[in-house]
Formats: structure tokens, C-alpha cells, sequence
């Protein structure tokens, strides 16, 4: 997937644009992820040669490593919001599907760590669909 995506933060501070080739559009079920989001896995578009560039709000955000893994979750220091990250020594940028602006003009890949899956994801695609809040 090549082309140029922007997004932002749920309250504004980063603003970003990411663009090149994203070699993956994974779905991550791992229990880092769930504890991420709040939610059964994490959509994360991932490029070893995408760039990255902040419109705003580059000294906005900041990252949290698990002490003794690889795994890093970014996120606005003002509302906490996922946003991009370099990771793995700066060799794989990591942008997630939500914080995008932009529509995502692909679908994910795969799902991975689905081992850690959560109990109650499954078969949600038979649950009712509202466009709102239901009344």
C-alpha cells in the first residue's frame, strides 16, 4: 500500500501525515494490545521504508515500552490518544488504522496472536448494527 495517509489525535495537539509503502495492515489480538485500546486488538498499518512527518503537536506525544519488550504504545500527552510510532530502532514505523484521518484503502491482513484472542470476541459480525446510538 503506497500512497500518503494523514490523522490525528482525538483533541487535535498531532497532526501527522504518513506516507509510502505500508507492507502490513495487521490486527493484533496480544494482551499489550487489548490493554492499548481498551478492546479485544489493535489495527496497525506497519512500513519499513513509510515516512513519517508531524504537522503539529511533535512534542505532543510520547511512548511507553514494556520494561524487557519490544512492545510500544505512543499516544498524545494530552488525551491519550494512539499516534505513530518508530519502533524496533527506528526500522518499522507503526501507524494505527484510528488515528487516521484518511480512509485506509485496503483491508487488514491478518490476525495475529490470536492465542490471547479475547473470550468474547467472536462471531461479532452476527451482532445488530445501529448508525447511533441505540434508543
Amino acid at each position: 500500500m503506497t500512497n500518503k495517509l494523514s490523522g490525528s489525535c482525538q483533541c487535535g495537539r498531532n497532526r501527522f501525515e504518513a506516507e509510502g509503502e505500508f507492507e502490513r495492515f495487521m490486527l493484533c489480538h496480544c494482551k499489550y494490545c487489548q490493554k492499548d485500546t481498551g478492546s479485544a486488538h489493535a489495527a496497525n498499518l506497519l512500513g519499513t521504508t513509510a515516512t513519517l512527518r508531524w504537522l503539529s503537536g511533535e512534542d505532543g506525544h510520547t511512548a511507553y515500552t514494556i520494561p524487557g519488550t519490544r512492545h510500544t504504545r505512543a499516544f498524545c500527552t494530552t488525551c491519550g490518544s494512539a499516534v505513530p510510532s518508530w519502533q524496533l530502532d527506528g526500522t518499522l514505523l507503526v501507524v494505527p488504522a484510528g488515528s487516521l484521518d484518511s480512509g485506509v484503502n485496503r483491508t487488514p491482513d491478518a490476525h495475529i496472536f490470536v492465542a490471547s484472542r479475547a473470550s468474547w470476541d467472536c462471531e461479532l459480525e452476527k451482532l445488530p448494527n445501529h448508525d447511533t446510538y441505540p434508543a
